[in-house]
C-alpha cells in the first residue's frame, strides 16, 4: 500500500540518539523536497544551510543530508564555490524524452507476449494499493510506485532490453514527473488507470488497453507540463505561493 500505518500498545524500547534523529531527517527531506518541487526558492538562491534549517525549524545537520539526496535526485545542482542552489527543469529535453519513454512504452504494449502470471501479479498488487486521503499527506515519491508499474509491464512483454531502455529514461525524467504527484486526486486517478491498462491486457483487448495507455500518458504529461512551468515561472519572478 502506498500509505500505512502502524500502532501497538506494547511499550516501545529507548530509542538512540541516531534513531530519534531519523525522522527530523526525513522530514526536512521531505519537506524541503516539497518546496524545491512547488518553486519556493528562486533560481539562482544558494540555499545556505543555516537559512533552510531556520526555515524548516531544524539542525544543519538533517538539512546537510537532505541536500546531498536532493542533488543525487536532480533537484538542486551544485554551486562552483561550494553549496547548492535550485535546479530548473529542461523542459524542451524533458518533452523529448517523454516522446522516447511513449514510444518504447507502445513497443511494449503491442509485442503480443505478455506473460499471464505477471500481468496477474500486476494487478493484484495495484488493487490493494490506497493514495492518502488528503493532499497534505501526499508526497512526490510516488512517482517510484508508477516507475514500478510501468517498469513491470515493459517486462511483461518478455523484452529485457526494452525495459531497461525504459528504466534509463525514467531515471532522467523522474525529478519532473515528482510534479505530477502531488496531490491525493492524481494518485488515486492513476491507480484507477493502471488498473484499467492492465485489467484490458489481461482480457485480451489491446485495442482498449492501447487507448488507456494513450490517454493515461497524455494526461500525465500534461500535468506535469503545467506545473512543472508554475514551478519555473515561480522560480524565476521569485514569486510566494
Amino acid at each position: 500500500m502506498y500509505t500505512e500505518r502502524h500502532s501497538t500498545a506494547a511499550a516501545q524500547p529507548k530509542r538512540s540518539p541516531s534513531t530519534e534523529s531519523q525522522p527530523i531527517a526525513a522530514h526536512a527531506y521531505a519537506e524541503l523536497k516539497r518546496r524545491l518541487l512547488y518553486g519556493d526558492f528562486p533560481l539562482g538562491q544558494r540555499l545556505a544551510e543555516v537559512a533552510v534549517a531556520e526555515l524548516l525549524g531544524v539542525s544543519r545537520s538533517p538539512v546537510r543530508e537532505a541536500l546531498s539526496r536532493l542533488h543525487a535526485e536532480g533537484l538542486v545542482i551544485r554551486l562552483p564555490r561550494g553549496g547548492f542552489s535550485p535546479a530548473a527543469p529542461d523542459l524542451h529535453t524533458v518533452a523529448e524524452l517523454y516522446e522516447v519513454r511513449r514510444s518504447l512504452e507502445f513497443t511494449a504494449l503491442n509485442r503480443g507476449e505478455h506473460d499471464t502470471a505477471q500481468l496477474e501479479a500486476i494487478r493484484d498488487v495495484w488493487s490493494t494499493m490506497r493514495a492518502p486521503d488528503t493532499d497534505e499527506e501526499c508526497g512526490p515519491d510516488f512517482v517510484l510506485h508508477d516507475e514500478e508499474f510501468h517498469m513491470s509491464l515493459a517486462l511483461a512483454s518478455g523484452n529485457t532490453a526494452l525495459a531497461e531502455l525504459l528504466e534509463s529514461v525514467n531515471g532522467r525524467i523522474r525529478f519532473v514527473r515528482m510534479h505530477d504527484f502531488l496531490t491525493a486526486d492524481r494518485v488515486h486517478k492513476t491507480i484507477a488507470e493502471h488498473l484499467g491498462i492492465v485489467t484490458s491486457l489481461l482480457a485480451g483487448r489491446t485495442e482498449q488497453a492501447n487507448k488507456r495507455l494513450d490517454r493515461h500518458l497524455y494526461v500525465s504529461t500534461k500535468v506535469v507540463e503545467e506545473r512543472a512551468a508554475l514551478a519555473l515561472a515561480r522560480m524565476i519572478s521569485g514569486a510566494p505561493r
